[in-house]
């Protein structure tokens, strides 16, 4: 059985959704909420499986919520709402579903045939969010030092370095993070079909990758799709990390491969772009393109350096450009970048290196 917390303003639309979704098999609604701030609060008491957001609410908007939601405690979300404009945009946002609400004169039947078509569809994607659903902790005694608990994880300590000689191979690696899904979108659309391998590491929530990687496939010429182990890197190919696994790049026979890695966080993040460049220094070497885009924090920083230092082509999106100036100015900072370029350009920065035109 799948917990439902329904979040609306309104009274009789939150008991009409709660009736609808109790009479669909292997769906229960535990709990309804009027706004954002009662919803936070019975997120943490309850622990539901699935929330479903409307956009329009007091105190906070529903789309001010569901980021902060993937932000903070990323799980499954479905808007119903009767802004419908915002159903192509509210999967970047990271929904998972979109219901638009009844529209004048429309029949009850087929708003309840919408609800139930959209959560079946999605237990696929509820049976793997509770697999891997935390469980509560028990109380514990602290006796480590608190610099040992804080203490971030290394690349090294995942992938030792052992940078590979400047080839002929030519490979594409990105890392990003706030931001990063409408961003890596923009340059996906500009982008031809004949580039080399992409990979990449963007921080986006378990669950949600497959259908970001699906989006961006549907919007360019590249082939793109959230990577599985062992899959050989192809021109015009683009390899998205899943959610909650780092991506690698192996070299076996002459041939590069996917690896992925169910270890600790790196750089506080799993999949971590420190993770990728590495793996990509160790196997590709110096002919590689590594592009730093928007992004919190400073995942990424030292692999980059490592790049760099192996004469790897290394960009940094700019500040003007980036909704995050984090990662991209730590890059800068250590003097891991030879181009910082803005969003727009990315995409031809992109396409002359594959020429040969940027080294």
């Amino acid at each position: 059985m799948y917990t439902v917390l329904v979040i609306d303003d309104s009274a009789s639309i939150r008991r009409v959704i709660k009736d609808m979704i109790n009479n669909i098999d292997e769906f229960e609604v535990i709990q309804t909420a009027s706004d954002a701030y009662e919803a936070r609060e019975k997120i943490k008491q309850y622990e539901p499986d699935l929330v479903t957001i409307d956009i329009n609410m007091p105190k906070m908007d529903g789309v001010t919520f569901l980021r902060n939601l993937m932000r903070l405690h990323p799980m499954p979300a479905v808007v119903i709402s009767g802004e419908s404009v915002r159903g192509n945009d509210i999967f970047d946002d990271g929904a998972v579903g979109f219901i638009p609400k009844p529209s004048v004169g429309e029949s009850m039947i087929n708003f309840e045939s919408r609800i139930k078509d959209t959560l079946l569809n999605l237990t696929f994607l509820l049976k793997r969010y509770t697999l891997k659903k935390p469980k509560p902790l028990k109380e514990v005694k602290i006796t480590k030092n608190l610099d040992d608990i804080q203490r971030k994880v290394h690349p090294d300590e995942v992938i030792p370095s052992n940078p590979a000689r400047f080839g002929s191979d030519k490979l594409i690696a990105i890392g990003s993070s706030t931001g990063g899904v409408e961003s890596l979108l923009k340059i996906f659309k500009k982008l031809p079909g004949d580039l080399p391998p992409i990979v990449m590491t963007q921080h986006i929530p378990y669950g949600f990758s497959n259908s970001f990687a699906h989006r961006l496939n549907d919007n360019s010429e590249v082939n793109v799709c959230e990577a599985k182990d062992g899959m050989i890197l192809e021109r015009g190919h683009a390899y998205l990390a899943p959610g909650n696994m780092h991506l690698t790049i192996e070299k076996h026979a002459g041939v590069y491969k996917t690896k992925l890695l169910d270890v600790s966080k790196v750089s506080q993040h799993k999949p971590s772009v420190d993770v990728l460049f590495r793996s990509v220094n160790n196997s590709v070497g110096g002919s590689v393109m590594a592009i730093m885009m928007t992004g919190m924090g400073d995942d990424g920083m030292i692999a980059m350096k490592d790049l760099f230092d192996n004469g790897a082509y290394t960009v940094a999106q700019n500040e003007a450009s980036c909704v995050v100036y984090g990662m991209p100015k730590k890059a800068v900072e250590i003097g891991a970048v030879k181009d910082i370029v803005h969003l727009d350009e990315i995409p031809k920065y992109m396409i002359e290196y594959s020429k040969g035109r940027r080294k």
